[in-house]
């Protein structure tokens, strides 16, 4: 029988119940953003600093503690916290900018996202609060005395935690109906004496009256009392939040307070931060009336120590715009058994998705990297021409404005919920990182994956020439081309029936391929550049920047990329054409141009036949090549640019043999690149497309998987670990660029605060590399054996080493022999203290030498990709 759960999903993608209507899309941070920058220079950071959150309202999204919000953000739920110790309400996550962290931006705060359903119909959030005074001017303080060659200094280093004395908050989650959301708010005193701690569960509406727009002026309200706030939307209808026991409601304005940031005397009587003022500093600015558009249930718990004070809370849609009110539910006994089943239900959902006789510690991985996809999920609003422009009742943007940053992708309006790659460090999409969320996503909700996919080639998106938007920071800059990689791999993931959702990809994606042929294939030589292509600092100078001598930067990987995504969009016009017929020219046109661009990262300068690796090569205006001898992932990339093409789909497709036939005898010189055959155990004749043709493959393997270059006990590098003694050095325009290997955070900000591709393991590129090596299992099966690792005199199969590989990056969650898990820090606190190891995180990337974890720290999205690996090394296939 079909479980609970997938009948919500069921209902929910065919517009039967909107199940995903609310959810965790509120973020953990809106302030530091681009979209709520208005700097005359474009410094995000220190125009909308932490200090300006509590006191100003957000022009386009909102965040809070353990939040959730409706689709379209109309309504936000989330927590306040007082110690009784802080200066300022606790309302959402602290963490230092870009420019305060000496590794970039940096959460200082604890929190899990502990569980969720795809639908959210039962989620769990967890946040380790101190007892004592939180210390924020400390942790900015010292950070800034630190440079890129020491550590961060944590918020437990400071000794806030010592003795226990902190708060274990939780929340948990259960859906009544899609519109009455259940919640149970629990705190446990950990410290050795009673401790005294202020939960506000607080409710308000985006604010979207105060911008002086053309008809979005109406002006909802809230109303507080008798244990309730009752909120009353134009859009969407009345809401109640009613709490048990005997709370203070308290009432205030989402609207800026203009006199504590500038000293402005027009400033609401009520605003944003009044409850958080009369809460911590007694201050009289609170409504008395109790009405606002943002309100609080004041509770003050009194816990003994090791004890746990809990408090139920309920928020329903009580009538639809214009309907008639419903009964308020209850907090009795249907709560306990909403609680209960959803649950109940949830496990059930988590034993159909992982396979019987998965290790139960492999188990919680998958269950927490589905939390954290889920919690990741955040409503983005972003209208870039409005942005621009300014609104009529704001000061007019800088002049600079429009020149200045995105001012060429006046045609986007983002109003979505959208997979963020992590709700704190980057609370903005990025179009190749949401690419390989969907991949992981698909696994529990290949609808809202597909969506995913779809959103960044709506025309609200697409830049009218074809360009994908990369990233907040910068839509014109560029990402690789993965859509179509990914479209097809959730595309089998759903069960490979979904042909009209690859055919509405491939028209959009077209458009996109032709504008990486125009635009970043210079030369018309079939060698592509591309800039930073989301691996940052790389290379040894900047590879987005102007070059440091006249010329042009072919790049191994970018030319990788396109050879992938001409294979990848031949695979797609492929399974199209078996259904219309009209796409076989359409495949017919991506063979022949894989094969071109094949065949020139071989023989036009990439490939060194001394080293067996590619590298970026710079066509200097002068006429000289010089290659940039970086051993990094940019020469393994070209490994993901390969598929087996199988006689049974020329049999079925006869046009694409015929022009396949033509094309090798009229054109031999590309034999080696699609001319490889073999027949399979099945009786099939296999044919290998691939930028690396076998002889080559062996020399890349013999160094991929080198424990003296890239391969480490967690999983594959980005750079030679032979670079540590040997950095790579180029002398150019006057002036050295060097290379060195470095297995955590860079020591070099080329690219940024977080450039730091110079050695860590990330799980994007070790999981297409791993798919490259079961392409390439799939033609050779058992009769090619490479050493592994290299010098060890061990030979494994092709499919053996994926697997050894998949093992290895799975290995950085699971407890080893001593209970440790190589991702977690060496720290007394981190790493030993069960309240603080019992949950995962899933960090950006990873220590290339021990595997701790590194750069933002609940960067579910990209690294959700081990579920994928879990699910497929226990064989499982839905």
């Amino acid at each position: 029988m079909i479980d609970a759960e997938r009948r919500r999903l069921a209902d929910a993608d065919a517009g039967a119940e909107p199940w995903r209507m609310w959810g965790p899309y509120l973020s953990e941070r809106a302030w530091g953003t681009v979209r709520e920058d208005y700097s005359e220079h474009g410094t995000a950071w220190e125009y909308f600093p932490h200090d300006h959150a509590r006191s100003r309202a957000f022009r386009w999204n909102e965040d809070g503690l353990a939040g959730i919000c409706d689709e379209r953000q109309t309504f936000c739920f989330g927590l306040g916290l007082w110690n009784g110790a802080d200066p300022i309400l606790k309302e959402r996550i602290f963490g230092l900018t870009g420019n305060e962290g000496n590794h970039g931006e940096d959460a200082k705060e604890y929190w899990w996202y502990t569980d969720s359903t795809p639908t959210h119909s039962w989620m769990s959030w967890r946040y380790h609060y101190p007892q004592r005074e939180f210390p924020y001017s400390e942790l900015v303080a010292v950070n800034r005395q630190l440079d890129r060659s020491e550590p961060e200094y944590e918020l437990a280093d400071t000794g806030v935690f010592a003795d226990d004395r902190y708060w274990v908050v939780t929340v948990d989650y259960a859906k009544a109906s899609p519109t009455d959301m259940c919640m149970l708010v629990s705190v446990t005193n950990r410290g050795a004496a009673p401790a005294t701690l202020h939960v506000l569960p607080t409710l308000w509406f985006r604010n979207t009256w105060s911008w002086g727009l053309p008809g979005r002026d109406d002006k909802p309200e809230i109303v507080a009392g008798g244990g309730e706030l009752r909120g009353q939307h134009r859009i969407l209808g009345r809401l109640v939040l009613q709490g048990d026991g005997t709370p203070e409601p308290l009432a205030c304005d989402n609207e800026t307070n203009a006199a504590r940031l500038w000293g402005y005397e027009e400033t609401p009587d009520y605003p944003k931060d009044g409850i958080a003022d009369h809460v911590v500093h007694g201050l009289p600015t609170v409504n008395p009336a109790r009405t606002g558009t943002k309100a609080a249930l004041h509770y003050v718990l009194t816990v003994p120590p090791g004890e746990t004070a809990q408090i139920r809370l309920r928020l329903t849609q009580v009538a639809a715009p214009g309907g008639k009110e419903r009964p308020v539910p209850s907090l009795g006994a249907e709560f306990d058994q909403v609680m209960a089943a959803r649950r109940a239900e949830a496990d059930q959902y988590f034993g159909w998705l992982v396979p019987p006789g998965t290790p139960p510690a492999q188990a919680q991985i998958v269950r927490e990297a589905v939390a954290g996809l889920m919690w990741g999920k955040q409503f983005y609003h972003y209208d870039v021409a409005r942005w621009l422009d300014g609104d009529p009742a704001s000061p007019a943007p800088p002049e600079g404005r429009r020149f200045g940053r995105n001012s060429a992708w006046r045609h986007m309006t983002s109003f979505d919920v959208i997979s963020m790659p992590d709700p704190w460090e980057y609370p903005w999409y990025a179009a190749w990182d949401l690419a390989f969320h969907c991949v992981a996503l698909a696994r529990v909700d290949p609808h809202f994956a597909k969506e995913q996919i779809l959103l960044l080639l709506r025309d609200w998106y697409l830049h009218p020439n074809g360009q994908l938007p990369a990233y907040e920071w910068a839509f014109g800059d560029v990402n690789p081309p993965v859509h179509a990689w990914a479209a097809l791999r959730v595309f089998e993931i759903d069960g490979g029936r979904d042909y009209a959702f690859l055919a509405r990809v491939m028209h959009k994606l077209l458009l996109n391929f032709t504008w990486w042929v125009n635009r970043k294939d210079t030369g018309g030589n079939n060698l592509f550049e591309g800039g930073f292509l989301g691996l940052d600092n790389v290379g040894p100078f900047d590879r987005s920047a102007s070059l440091p001598v006249p010329g042009v930067l072919e790049q191994s990987d970018g030319t990788a990329w396109m050879a992938m995504y001409a294979l990848n969009l031949l695979e797609i016009s492929l399974v199209l054409a078996t259904h219309d017929r009209v796409w076989t020219d359409i495949a017919t046109k991506f063979l022949e141009h894989f094969a071109y661009i094949a065949n020139a990262a071989s023989h036009q300068g990439l490939w060194d036949d001394e080293d067996g690796f590619f590298y970026d090569l710079l066509r200097r205006t002068d006429g000289r090549e010089v290659p940039l001898k970086v051993r990094s992932v940019v020469g393994l990339l070209p490994l993901c640019a390969t598929t087996t093409l199988s006689s049974v789909t020329l049999v079925r497709l006869p046009e694409i043999a015929a022009r396949l036939r033509w094309f090798l005898t009229n054109r031999p010189e590309f034999t080696e690149v699609v001319g490889a055959r073999r027949i399979s155990d099945g009786g099939q004749q296999q044919r290998l497309l691939a930028v690396v043709g076998p002889e080559q493959l062996r020399r890349i393997l013999s160094r991929m998987l080198d424990t003296e270059e890239f391969l480490s006990d967690y999983g594959l590098r980005t750079l030679s670990r032979a670079h540590l003694d040997k950095p790579y050095t180029i002398r150019l325009g006057g002036h050295d660029y060097t290379v060195g290997y470095e297995p955590a955070e860079s020591n070099n900000g080329l690219f940024g605060g977080n450039s730091n591709w110079r050695g860590p393991i990330w799980f994007p590129t070790n999981y297409l590399l791993i798919e490259g090596i079961r392409h390439y299992a799939r033609f050779f099966h058992d009769d090619l054996l490479v050493e592994y690792p290299t010098r060890s005199g061990q030979k494994l199969t092709l499919d053996q080493i994926a697997d050894d590989l998949s093992d290895r990056l799975i290995s950085l969650f699971l407890p080893d022999k001593d209970g440790n898990r190589p991702y977690l820090p060496v720290h007394p606190l981190l790493g030993d203290h069960p309240d603080w190891t019992r949950h995962l995180t899933f960090p950006e990337f990873f220590h290339g030498d021990n595997g701790m974890g590194l750069g933002a720290t609940h960067q579910c999205g990209w690294t959700a990709l081990v579920l994928d690996l879990i699910l497929t090394r226990n064989r499982h296939s839905r």
